[in-house]
């Protein structure tokens, strides 16, 4: 709203300053921790890795190893890029897989990818 007011030859023009917006923050799209499936780790191993890095109960760790297994990859965790990134970088350096008689020294396969 524009208001004029005069006063001997001066001329004032007010105006009400506009809303504010509410900026909002874009969110991020969830990512997805995933796990591959290989024929040199163990069961036990997988599952000690989701149990202590992903914080799964030894239930849904079995499942998940499960799921691996059979489907050749599963969605062992999903939440914030940065998050799933450390989760990632973790299980890649859970250290070797002592199950088996011959220890497996590399890591298991795994990757981060978006949800979409």
């Amino acid at each position: 709203m524009v208001e004029q007011q005069t006063a001997d030859d001066v001329i004032v023009e007010t105006r009400r300053p506009a809303p504010e917006r509410a900026t909002r923050p874009k969110k991020q799209p969830p990512y997805a921790v995933i796990v591959e499936n290989d024929d040199f780790h163990t069961f036990e191993y997988v599952i000690e890795a989701l149990c202590k890095i992903c914080g799964h109960s030894l239930e849904k760790a079995f499942l998940l190893a499960q799921e691996i297994h059979t489907s050749g990859r599963a969605i062992v965790w999903s939440g914030a890029l940065e998050v799933a990134e450390l989760k990632r970088d973790q299980i890649r350096e859970f250290g070797p897989d002592h199950f088996p008689k011959k220890p497996v020294t590399f890591p298991l396969g795994v990757y981060v990818e978006p949800l979409a």
